[in-house]
């Protein structure tokens, strides 16, 4: 069975990770404000699917302390990206394998020059969880993923080795996994949802079930969602047609959910701004495409981020 390291022990690091321990992998947890805690009390889930504690896990303070893994996960706020380079090397073997599972879009291409593209997988993790406490972790809904090869020229890469290895291991830890032969078209499906749900919540200061039932911000999420598929379109990832009517209804389905945008603001956290806006719009720009209800968003959340002290 394969060693992995969890590099952040948050709302997904901690519950994804939590998984593959009980299922008897060999997992690393990369905790730095919840280390001390971690170590002498373990990790709680608490979950739909049913609630389990590891009363004691393999948890560091520093990536200097852990060892070589054959599967990095990267489930830091991308906000904490710049400290990757140093991280990366010192957790992962040489010909392992490494997992961008951040909100956001372009962070592949990051990692993929500090380890090699072809050991870089995105994995899109579809849930609804949040971190109540040091070491606790409350999973309200969904929990599938999707894995997906990351590419060099942003082509589909088809269901490689690599993603057949990752998915078998998931699978085994009893998470339902979706692989994907196109990563592009995957992170812009992730998008649909992310960019209106995660900025509206801010903006409104309101939990996804709000959003939904009020007519006006169920409209606006509407045509944010059609905007966000016409950007991946010109892109070259176009994205199916009845996509943006199940994003609504899973939505109006799953429990009400407070997005971990709305509590990085309201903790007076950075932003993922620029990894679920800005990027985007960087790449939707670049495509000829216009986006002006995102471009929008992104302005509003750019104000509210810097002056959020």
């Amino acid at each position: 069975m394969k060693s992995y390291a969890i590099i952040g022990t948050g709302a997904i690091g901690g519950y994804y990770g939590a998984r593959l321990a009980a299922a008897g992998f060999d997992v690393h947890f990369l905790a730095r404000n919840d280390y001390r805690y971690i170590r002498d009390n373990g990790l709680v889930i608490e979950s739909k699917d049913g609630n389990f504690t590891l009363p004691r896990v393999n948890v560091y303070s520093s990536a200097a302390d852990m060892p070589a893994c054959d599967v990095a996960a990267i489930t830091l706020k991308a906000t904490a990206n710049h400290i990757l380079p140093e991280i990366l090397p010192a957790v992962v073997k040489k010909d392992g394998a490494v997992l961008v599972m951040q909100n956001g879009f372009g962070y592949e291409e990051q990692v993929a020059k500090i380890v090699g593209p072809e050991r870089v997988l995105g994995v899109l993790c579809f849930i609804c969880s949040n971190k109540t406490g040091p070491g606790h972790i409350m999973h309200l809904d969904f929990g599938h993923v999707t894995v997906a090869q990351f590419t060099k020229d942003d082509t589909p890469s088809g269901i490689t080795p690599l993603i057949k290895e990752v998915a078998a291991d998931f699978t085994r830890a009893g998470i339902t996994v979706h692989t994907a032969p196109d990563l592009g078209t995957a992170r812009w499906k992730k998008l649909v949802w992310n960019i209106p749900y995660s900025g509206l919540s801010v903006v409104l200061s309101a939990l996804t079930d709000a959003i939904n039932k009020n007519p006006q911000s169920r409209e606006l999420v509407v045509n944010l969602m059609h905007e966000v598929r016409a950007a991946a379109r010109a892109c070259g990832h176009p994205i199916e047609e009845g996509f943006v009517a199940k994003m609504i209804s899973d939505t109006d389905s799953m429990t009400p959910y407070r997005t971990s945008m709305i509590i990085d603001y309201k903790e007076k956290r950075p932003m993922e701004v620029e990894a679920i806006f800005g990027n985007p719009l960087q790449a939707a720009k670049k495509a000829g495409a216009k986006m002006p209800l995102v471009e929008m968003l992104y302005q509003e959340l750019k104000f509210m981020d810097e002056n959020n002290k």
